[in-house]
């Protein structure tokens, strides 16, 4: 278990692209050292902005797309296609734009795909999540990244729910998430926590309680966000609203 780092930028802009620049720098190094890459992408307004601003960062070609695999922490069970998939925001905000190998974009089951149900459709994504790695359950995820929901919840691992209390499988079917849409598929702690590093994204007023109870020590299942770190690293990226709650001690000046 990593001791989670805070990096505080000034507005959720700013956040984004510094965390692109984070981002490709990781990805270039780790195609360095052993020829590929792989990164876990997170939904919602800050991980496609995270999206949005590498495809216009100047380094972007410095990433050998070819050589990415991309995975997903969580996806709303619905039909191919549809808007609210987090695949399709992904592929709107930067993945169309790149040269990506199209067998290297692991993207979760849609419900109008070979699979009957939720349940189904997670435990093919836990199949093909051990058949890309050389040991264990999952790849070696160079970095993971999480949205941090108002109410605590990463990817969709909801506080008190069934899936935030699960200790062996890597991906399940969730039933009955709070927010809409009630079907999804997500990775487990277990699997988030195998990841060299994981990173949570959070930008905006709505998110300060989230931030601070998270960090405060509590319990997982009641902040699903506190369970979730990397085994070399974990990485708290914020912007001035999303910190405002936190001690001034926790956390560095803002980034520049």
């Amino acid at each position: 278990m990593s001791t989670p780092q805070l990096v505080v930028h000034r507005d959720k802009e700013l956040m984004a692209q510094a965390a692109a620049a984070r981002l490709i720098t990781r990805i270039v190094d780790a195609q360095a050292t052993r020829g590929s890459a792989s990164v876990v992408l997170t939904g919602g307004r800050n991980g496609n902005g995270l999206l949005a601003a590498l495809g216009s960062a100047p380094a972007r070609d410095a990433v050998d797309w070819s050589r990415l695999d991309l995975w997903w922490g969580d996806e709303r069970f619905l039909p191919e296609g549809d808007p609210e998939r987090n695949v399709t925001q992904a592929r709107e905000a930067l993945l169309d734009r790149v040269p990506l190998d199209p067998a290297r974009v692991h993207a979760m089951p849609a419900s109008d795909g070979p699979y009957g149900d939720v349940d189904a459709a997670a435990a093919a994504y836990a199949a093909e999540l051990a058949a890309a790695s050389e040991h264990g359950a999952v790849p070696d995820f160079d970095v993971l990244m999480l949205g941090v929901g108002p109410d605590t919840h990463v990817a969709s691992l909801f506080p008190e729910l069934p899936a935030v209390r699960e200790t062996e499988r890597t991906v399940v079917g969730v039933h009955g998430a709070p927010k809409p849409p009630p079907l999804r598929v997500s990775l487990t702690l277990p699997a988030i926590r195998a990841a060299k590093e994981v990173w949570l994204l959070a930008a905006g007023e709505d998110k300060a309680k989230a931030a601070a109870i998270a960090l405060s020590g509590a319990g997982e299942v009641q902040a699903p966000a506190a369970g979730a770190y990397g085994r070399s690293r974990t990485l708290w990226l914020l912007d001035t609203a999303a910190a405002s709650e936190l001690p001034r001690s926790m956390y560095p000046p803002a980034s520049a």
